[in-house]
């Protein structure tokens, strides 16, 4: 909104043009989206306070039955500050900021599906129904992107510069897959207080940092990564960037409200997405290693308890083994905050190490 209409004053008032530099939006959007995430935050944890109480998962430490009552969907918060800056900051003429929102409120949608039965019935809607209404979107937005956007269908392998191969129409499957897995890999890891978010918040740097270099021809050239026309993409990472360190501040530990499923699958599915439009979703990987290790740790666990009969960890996601060991909340939640920033740095890296 603003994006355009400078476009249209600019001609009256020359100092508008700022507003076409993505580095000027990108500060303006993250800045504004931490300003309404103060503001409004008080009075949206007290609307879930009377409306959208949280119950324990089943299959938790016993320690989280403190944890019953408090408010939860605070997904929801997040997703409307973010829709309300990409409204106010981006050029909504790009097809790819419309496919990224349209995947966040997607996902964003199922997740409050599931969250409101929880609430409601005392039971989430089954497991099978949630993964097809995943792949199912994941599925629409892929083929959205792969017919409408004519996106680079090539591969871009870490280290490789010289081996991109081509999938062609693979990629619509190859990309329902990513969105899926990285969507609930968030969710298994939404188990603590702000355990999820900080791991979010430095992946959407990072893949701001990616999009603004895969968007720009002569650094993409430079890094021998695929030209994705995906600058405007840093303004969406900024604004999710500005979100989550304004939910941060209230689901820190001791957590005033929880992100909910609402939250989990869409920036999950969001990241995802992101990884894809810039052509670098092998990266997750890498830098979303801790979503990776929680998924694997559930993965073995139940391949482990089917084939053998015992358990690999004490309790899986792998978070809880950590707290049946004896480790604080807190301290779990750092160390996987350190082992996520080391991890993206060494993602940002390989685009150099080619």
């Amino acid at each position: 909104m603003i994006y355009h209409a400078a476009q249209s004053l600019q001609s009256y008032w020359s100092f508008l043009n700022i507003f076409h530099y993505v580095s000027v939006r990108v500060i303006c959007t993250l800045l504004s989206s931490l300003i309404f995430s103060f503001i409004f935050g008080d009075w949206f944890i007290n609307f879930c306070q009377n409306n959208f109480r949280s119950k324990v998962r089943e299959y938790t430490p016993e320690t989280h039955q403190s944890k019953n009552d408090t408010p939860t969907m605070g997904g929801i918060f997040v997703i409307s500050i973010f829709i309300i800056n990409v409204l106010l900051w981006s050029n909504l003429a790009k097809l790819n900021v419309w496919l990224m929102t349209l995947c966040i409120t997607g996902f964003g949608l199922i997740g409050f599906l599931d969250d409101a039965y929880k609430i409601w019935y005392k039971k989430g809607i089954s497991a099978s129904l949630k993964f097809r209404l995943q792949i199912l979107l994941a599925f629409s937005l892929s083929c959205l992107w792969y017919f409408f956007a004519s996106p680079d269908p090539r591969l871009c392998i870490p280290f490789l510069k010289n081996f991109m191969p081509a999938i062609g129409f693979m990629l619509i499957p190859w990309a329902t897959f990513i969105i899926v897995a990285t969507s609930n890999a968030v969710n298994l890891t939404d188990g603590l207080d702000g355990l999820a978010t900080g791991p979010l918040i430095l992946n959407f740097s990072t893949f701001a940092i990616i999009a603004y270099l895969a968007g720009h021809v002569k650094f993409a050239n430079y890094l021998f990564i695929p030209y994705a026309g995906s600058a405007e993409l840093t303004i969406l990472a900024a604004t999710l960037i500005g979100c989550l360190l304004g939910f941060l501040w209230y689901n820190t530990y001791p957590a005033q409200i929880f992100m909910g499923d609402v939250g989990s699958l869409a920036l999950g599915g969001g990241l995802a997405f992101m990884a894809l439009m810039t052509r670098q979703e092998i990266l997750l990987l890498i830098s979303g290693g801790i979503f990776v290790a929680e998924t694997v740790s559930v993965i073995l666990q139940v391949t482990s308890y089917k084939l053998t009969g015992k358990r690999i960890f004490l309790m899986a996601p792998l978070h809880h083994h950590f707290e049946l060991m004896g480790w604080k909340e807190a301290k779990i939640t750092v160390r996987f905050w350190i082992i996520s920033i080391i991890l993206c740095v060494l993602a940002i890296l390989t685009l150099k190490i080619r």
